[in-house]
């Protein structure tokens, strides 16, 4: 049975730590009922990954699902195969007419915001990028505060004093969450007296491992292999599918090696190999992808950043291993400083 281990501090602090589902977000529990008649079209393109990606492009078009059962809208979806896909698929969506085009990961940037510009009437959204055009509402995520909490987690429970994290390319949205565990490792470290080990990642260099894409799963198990090798029995992947390749790794290694999942909560998104999850930081992009349809439609998103925190319940972490009542008091009291900037999670 999955325990439900951290508890929130405050008012506001149960959606931090509630197991969230792709598809679910308790932020929009209290929506009207679904519209009798569409009311206007919202449309998603994907990065690389694909929409059945398990993470983050999955997660986003959970976001136009929800829109579409509790707002009335009609919704559609374009996968991109490579970077070549997305000015395409973007003037696509210009020309079907529709209303939000919510685009899906920081390596879109460049391209939404040429078509932004290109398309002053038509509001766009993008996922782990900041305002680009006044008519973009960037979508954007404090992923170090969950990240950190995942660190710390780490440190306190390894068995072997080794923790790894890699990512899929070193671009801002990857490398905040790899600095965030690492500096949650480091905390746990000055506060507990020990030399917890990071593998993978460089506080000073903001530089470390990486795959080279999101996509290619033999690589997540070579460089899971890698670090085990090098005793690590906790591993932060970071890189999409890649990160699948971990978890299949993890399975293989009949318990030596445990993952932390990224973006989603993995034990749920990824149930064939949920018994390797200890722990997942969320993203909720859902709820952000909501709430940018929402004010596309209201004509009230485009030139203002939405920036999901712990605080706000944008970000969070699932707990999906048993911690003691020592160690979840203790990550209590670290969310209560992150939250209050006593402590430092980037």
């Amino acid at each position: 049975m999955r325990k439900q281990t951290l508890k929130g501090l405050a008012v506001g602090l149960v959606a931090v730590f509630g197991l969230a589902a792709c598809g679910s977000s308790d932020s929009t529990s209290d929506t009207t009922a679904a519209a009798a008649e569409p009311t206007g079209l919202a449309c998603e393109v994907t990065d690389v990954g694909g929409v059945d990606d398990k993470g983050f492009n999955q997660n986003a078009y959970d976001g136009l699902k929800l829109a579409e059962a509790e707002l009335g809208v009609s919704i559609d979806l374009l996968e991109s195969a490579s970077d070549a896909d997305y000015q395409p698929n973007l003037q696509s969506f210009v020309d079907k007419g529709c209303n939000v085009i919510v685009t899906v990961g920081f390596l879109l940037a460049d391209a939404t915001k040429a078509a932004a510009e290109a398309n002053p009437t038509v509001q766009f959204a993008i996922v782990d990028s900041n305002t680009s055009a006044a008519n973009v509402q960037g979508l954007t995520f404090a992923t170090d505060q969950p990240s950190f909490l995942a660190g710390y987690m780490a440190a306190a429970t390894t068995k072997s004093g080794v923790v790894g994290t890699f990512g899929g390319i070193n671009i801002p949205p990857v490398a905040i969450f790899m600095q965030g565990f690492a500096k949650g490792v480091e905390y746990y470290n000055a506060q507990k007296g020990t030399s917890v080990k990071v593998l993978g990642w460089d506080i000073a260099k903001q530089d470390g491992t990486f795959s080279g894409d999101f996509s290619d799963q033999t690589k997540g198990a070579s460089i899971a292999k890698s670090m085990a090798d090098e005793g690590a029995d906790i591993i932060f992947p970071v890189a999409g599918p890649v990160g699948l390749g971990s978890s299949q790794f993890a399975m293989d290694s009949a318990g030596a090696v445990k993952i932390i999942g990224v973006d989603v909560d993995m034990s749920i998104s990824n149930p064939t190999q949920a018994e390797v999850y200890v722990a997942s930081v969320l993203k909720k992009i859902d709820a952000a992808v909501l709430q940018a349809v929402k004010d596309a439609l209201a004509a009230t998103g485009g030139g203002t950043d939405y920036l999901g925190t712990l605080e706000n319940g944008g970000v969070g972490v699932a707990i999906t291993s048993t911690i003691t009542p020592e160690l979840q008091a203790e990550l209590d009291a670290v969310i209560a400083g992150i939250i209050d900037g006593s402590i430092v999670t980037k």
